[in-house]
């Protein structure tokens, strides 16, 4: 057998993914954008009751500076616009800028936005406003998941807002600078029970090592990665981009796995733990499944990466 990639994202099908938080993200894009910025205002508020969001870093604040710099001179219903026309994903210069951010800058933005509106220099929602009975179900859907499924949804709800950037043709990424590769004799190798091939291995300890470089030489040439709820990332370049866009900072803590034999001399490998982001710190563990496929020479044709549906997915290793 010769593996696609359509048939490599068939490897573990048992896996049981948190289809919670795409169907939550759908009903999120229904809302109206008034409900959708208020929806935002009130997750925030409300996570922030049990979850401590880190403030963004400096990188991240500095290239949206220029942006919010501009918001605060508005008045409040101009101000109010702004995140309405972002809400609508509208054709405007700021809705444009936003577009072409790495996910980070946006979170970063928001969060300036929510510190901004709780000091009353950004338009705030108004007082006593209530939200519209659709915004409150899916809020209170949220407040049901764990932590790592609601942030999730949270980066979900305003990394797509903004002008589609597939409309604007050719155009240049705005992102943060990446993250220097950390010094061999400060990287730690991480342990995972049941696994010791050593290809997965290296996978893990150069992301945690921001290594990218190394990284991506594990991948064979048309090797394809898959993010959570993403259709796969295909090619070695593409790859190395979301690494280095989306993945600064992260910290894996992958805890078990199973290796078997695949069809065609493949090796199929499914590793369950957590991944830490620079947003929440330790105090946050996102549930993971990381389901790799290796070629006969132990490259890596094919990774997924799964948001698992509950804490005892991390012990579901079967195929």
């Amino acid at each position: 057998m010769t593996y696609t990639i359509n048939s490599a994202r068939s490897i573990f099908p048992n896996t049981l993914a948190a289809d919670v938080v795409p169907a939550t993200t759908a009903r999120f894009n229904q809302l109206s954008p008034e409900d959708q910025l208020a929806w935002i205002w009130f997750t925030y508020l409300e996570m922030g009751k049990t979850v401590t969001i880190a403030a963004p870093g400096a990188a991240s604040m500095q290239l949206a500076e220029l942006t919010l710099s501009e918001i605060k001179k508005m008045s409040f219903q101009q101000q109010t616009q702004v995140m309405c026309d972002l809400a609508n994903r509208a054709d405007t210069p700021i809705c444009r800028t936003y577009a072409v951010w790495s996910q980070n800058i946006k979170l970063g933005f928001w969060y300036e936005l929510g510190e901004l509106m709780e000091k009353g220099i950004v338009a705030p929602i108004p007082e006593g406003y209530r939200l519209s009975a659709n915004a409150s179900a899916v809020l209170n859907t949220l407040k049901g998941l764990e932590p790592g499924q609601q942030i999730t949804i949270l980066r979900n709800s305003v990394v797509d807002m903004g002008y589609d950037a597939n409309k604007l043709g050719e155009y240049t990424r705005v992102a943060e600078p990446v993250v220097p590769p950390q010094e061999m004799s400060k990287r730690t190798q991480v342990a995972i029970e049941g696994i010791d091939n050593p290809i997965v291995l290296s996978y893990m300890d150069n992301l945690n090592a921001h290594d990218f470089d190394a990284l991506i030489a594990l991948f064979l040439p048309d090797g394809a990665l898959q993010p959570p709820f993403q259709r796969p990332i295909v090619g070695k370049d593409a790859v190395l981009r979301f690494f280095k866009e989306e993945c600064q900072n992260l910290v894996l803590v992958p805890e078990r796995g199973v290796s078997e034999p695949a069809d065609g001399g493949y090796t199929q490998i499914k590793i369950t733990g957590k991944v830490q982001t620079p947003w929440f710190g330790s105090a946050v563990g996102m549930n993971i499944s990381w389901r790799f496929l290796l070629d006969p020479d132990n490259n890596i044709f094919f990774v997924a990466i799964d948001l698992l549906a509950s804490p005892k997915e991390l012990l579901n290793l079967a195929r």
